[in-house]
């Protein structure tokens, strides 16, 4: 006991270092370059079995909900465009310790950036559970962030062992602005992914043929974020204004 508490500054430390040198030579200069990155073997086995068992969990009880649309698409069947079911959690409910500890890391991981990209980023989203239940359901090209709302960041924690692909579909396919190629990103198990979530990165979740579980958080740039709260707060007034007029 008392050998095991000793070992924890180290054993921190040695995670600290970890992370800063994956922020600072791999996660920043693919950001700066291509506009996505991706890591596997981002907890590691046991912990990342940890999460997939509370997300799994959450599934098996009913707690996830179909995703909802940013906008009204009338005439269009919401399953047309998104697939998934979600619950937003901020790692503190019961049940969620696992999914906490990837968060802290996640969170960790993306402050030691940060400097680096020339981001002011101090506040995230909720983390969104996300599962797309097998039967042919994705999610069309869309950007995240389209319109200012002071999204920056999107990292997606993904969840399944044994995909295959060919086999199962579920690839997430980036469109880079103004590039010639596209970036297929696999959903496998204990995968950290990042891009921009502004219009430099239009992506798809492809048709998925057997259970796909990911975990998605939004890093906000504070200046944009404040900027886009001010539009709406203004919106809103002259909304009000006009309808008591």
């Amino acid at each position: 006991m008392h050998q095991a508490q000793a070992n924890m500054p180290f054993l921190q430390q040695t995670l600290d270092t970890q992370l800063e040198r994956l922020a600072l030579e791999q996660v920043v200069p693919a950001l700066l370059d291509q506009g996505f990155f991706f890591v596997d073997h981002f907890l590691g086995e046991i912990a990342g079995h940890m999460v997939l068992g509370q997300v799994k969990r959450m599934h098996n009880c009913g707690l996830l909900n179909d995703g909802q649309l940013a906008g009204r698409s009338s005439g269009v069947c919401r399953r047309n465009i998104r697939g998934d079911k979600i619950a937003w959690v901020n790692g503190t409910e019961k049940g969620t310790e696992a999914v906490n500890f990837l968060l802290q890391l996640i969170d960790k991981l993306i402050s030691l950036c940060v400097e680096r990209l020339g981001k002011r980023i101090r506040a995230r989203s909720k983390a969104m559970v996300a599962c797309y239940p097998g039967n042919g359901a994705g999610y069309v090209k869309h950007v995240d962030n389209p319109n200012a709302d002071g999204r920056c960041v999107t990292c997606i924690y993904y969840l399944n062992k044994n995909w295959n692909a060919k086999e199962h579909g579920g690839i997430l396919r980036i469109f880079p602005d103004g590039k010639s190629y596209v970036a297929d990103v696999e959903p496998l198990f204990d995968r950290l992914l990042l891009f921009w979530s502004d219009r430099r990165n239009p992506h798809e979740v492809q048709p998925s043929y057997a259970t796909r579980y990911a975990i998605t958080v939004w890093y906000f740039d504070s200046e944009e974020r404040a900027e886009a709260k001010r539009k709406f707060r203004d919106l809103t007034a002259t909304s009000q204004e006009g309808s008591s007029s």
